[in-house]
């Protein structure tokens, strides 16, 4: 019940947060990301995050284990390759083109804007979408050799995760 009420509460300072900053309207992060027309006062958040992360950090890892788990759910996987990549231009072009991205847009739902409920359910469509054209690529891929399939399907669950 801990770990819920401090994910809850941590969600909520977030997207307080985003609210304040305002990260949560897509014209101000349109404006950011448009180099032509830029607005350069969400550098004063990304600087923040910055700092936060520079200091937060090193005092984070200085712990043996975290607070309310017994482990460090960090990612393995320190490869710079094309799904990297091309998810990094996917989301970045996803991100200018709409000025939104999951977690401002999860919290924006409280406007029930049709905009941001139209980007959340393309948003869910493509969590599906991506799972199972990996799938299917996977077993396209490993066709006949059980034994790898069985490894990449067991890679490919184990390297999910949520974004933002």
């Amino acid at each position: 019940m801990k770990t819920y009420l401090i994910s809850f509460i941590s969600g909520l300072i977030f997207a307080i947060g985003l609210g304040v900053s305002g990260m949560m309207n897509p014209i101000k992060v349109q404006g950011f990301l448009d180099l032509l027309r830029w607005d350069p006062s969400l550098v004063l958040v990304m600087g923040g995050a910055v700092a936060v992360t520079f200091i937060g950090f090193p005092l984070v890892f200085k712990r043996k284990t975290p607070i309310l788990t017994s482990v460090f759910s960090l990612p393995t996987n320190n490869k710079l390759d094309f799904k990297l990549l091309g998810g990094a231009v996917l989301f970045g072009a996803g991100w200018a083109i709409s000025g939104l991205c999951p977690g401002p847009a999860i919290a924006n739902t409280v406007t029930l804007n049709l905009g941001v409920l139209v980007y959340l359910a393309t948003m869910l469509v493509g969590f599906v979408l991506h799972k199972q054209l990996s799938i299917f690529l996977i077993r396209k891929k490993d066709q006949g050799h059980p034994a790898e399939m069985a490894q990449d399907l067991k890679d490919f669950t184990k390297e999910q995760c949520v974004v933002d």
